[in-house]
């Protein structure tokens, strides 16, 4: 069945539609639409679309999310300042002996605000008046913890290999710190702020770093990426190194998080960590181009969600960031000046496999959910993985597979030794 589909002739009709998908490609959006989700809600019949939403998107206690009906005033903002707003409940069942543990959980996304060759105190501060707003809707929504993007104060300037973007770094109680401190303490919202960090005491190292500030406006802690990537543009370690923080988990008044940075989120070891350490949410803030992982986007975080009986909440910047220097990333490639489209797409993943649809993949936005954490548990009971997982095998091949003269467990079919008969 070819559903509206139709085979045409004519030279001038396919440029005209290699034209309209070149546009939709160079404006972010997916031939025309939002996101995914809104393209299949415009191209399907509704008992389609149903069905096909529960595919891609699961069953929260075994019916679709419920969305949430946040204050006008909240949606009159998002309308006034063109950021995409949308809000969620994931349900857990009724216990007998415990409480609902219910927490509402924010995302932003968010472009750059000015041109990369505007000084950069400029830029820095361009950024916190545009999300200013946005961070006041999730706390009137009643948000408790929010989570901003990877390096939100800044272009995700790590491509180009300069060194000058290194201005931007600054210690963990520097002015974004400052700026969301106050808003923290206003709200009653722990915010998780990932930033470049320099770290003075230590020679002005520079860290990817996530600062956690609590609903008091005080600073818990931060984490360091534990993961550098070196893939094409992506080779941040022109920057800074692998982080020294391992697996923390912060217990904050509202819940057990912790903080997957970026490309740590294709390492399943280091979503197993932060989960064996206690972690009920976790944030996968991160910079992403469409050409690279779009595929991988909304399957990683989801996998771990499931397989660590948490909830994830995956940020991505949006827009094309242009710097004034072209460069390179020694893949044969011609030189550019952008890393491609950061598609935006935030989402929230739930340990019962069922999630939110994503944000906008060109649009500023916040995704706010009611989370009920006793679903964590309740999964962990269902499906058994923390008592069927034989930790004591997989430490004791890690441990062999770190030493020198490992050996892999390979054996050989015997008769692949021999000579084929004449």
């Amino acid at each position: 069945m070819m559903g509206k589909a139709e085979i045409r002739d004519g030279g001038s009709d396919e440029a005209e539609d290699q034209d309209q998908t070149t546009s939709n490609f160079l404006d972010g959006s997916i031939c025309g639409f939002e996101s995914l989700q809104e393209l299949l809600r415009a191209s399907l019949k509704p008992e389609l679309f149903q069905e096909v939403r529960r595919l891609l998107l699961g069953l929260n206690c075994g019916r679709p999310l419920d969305c949430l009906t946040l204050p006008e005033p909240a949606t009159k903002l998002s309308l006034d300042h063109d950021f995409d707003l949308q809000a969620y409940c994931f349900h857990a069942d009724k216990e007998s002996l415990r409480e609902p543990r219910i927490v509402r959980v924010g995302l932003i996304q968010n472009s750059i605000v000015l041109p990369t060759t505007v000084p950069f105190l400029n830029q820095r501060r361009a950024i916190f008046q545009r999300l200013r707003p946005i961070i006041d809707v999730a706390g009137t929504s009643g948000v408790n913890i929010l989570c901003l993007q990877e390096a939100w104060t800044m272009p995700f300037a790590f491509c180009t290999r300069e060194k000058r973007w290194t201005e931007f770094a600054e210690p963990i109680d520097g002015e974004s710190t400052q700026f969301l401190q106050e808003l923290a303490r206003r709200y009653n919202m722990v915010i998780v702020s990932p930033i470049l960090e320099r770290d003075v005491a230590h020679g002005d190292t520079l860290w990817n770093t996530a600062v956690i500030i609590g609903n008091h406006g005080n600073i818990i802690g931060k984490h360091r990426k534990n993961h550098v990537p070196r893939v094409g543009d992506f080779n941040e370690s022109t920057y800074y190194m692998e982080g020294n923080t391992g697996h923390p988990v912060f217990e904050t008044a509202f819940g057990k998080i912790a903080v997957n940075i970026c490309y740590g989120r294709h390492h399943p070891l280091n979503w197993i960590a932060f989960g064996l350490n206690g972690a009920e949410i976790i944030f996968n803030p991160s910079a992403t181009v469409g050409e690279l992982s779009e595929p991988m986007w909304p399957i990683e975080a989801r996998n771990a969600a499931i397989a660590n009986s948490y909830y994830v909440g995956s940020i991505n910047r949006v827009g094309t960031e242009i710097f004034p220097n072209a460069f390179t990333s020694g893949d044969g490639k011609p030189q550019h000046t952008d890393f491609g489209h950061f598609y935006g797409s935030s989402h929230f993943s739930a340990p019962d496999a069922s999630c939110t649809p994503s944000l906008s993949r060109y649009k500023d936005g916040l995704m706010i959910a009611d989370m009920d954490l006793n679903l964590c548990r309740q999964l962990k009971d269902k499906w058994g993985f923390r008592m069927t997982a034989r930790y004591e095998l997989y430490a004791e091949m890690l441990a062999q597979y770190i030493k020198p003269d490992y050996q892999p467990q390979i054996i050989s079919d015997s008769l692949l030794q021999k000579k084929p008969a004449c």
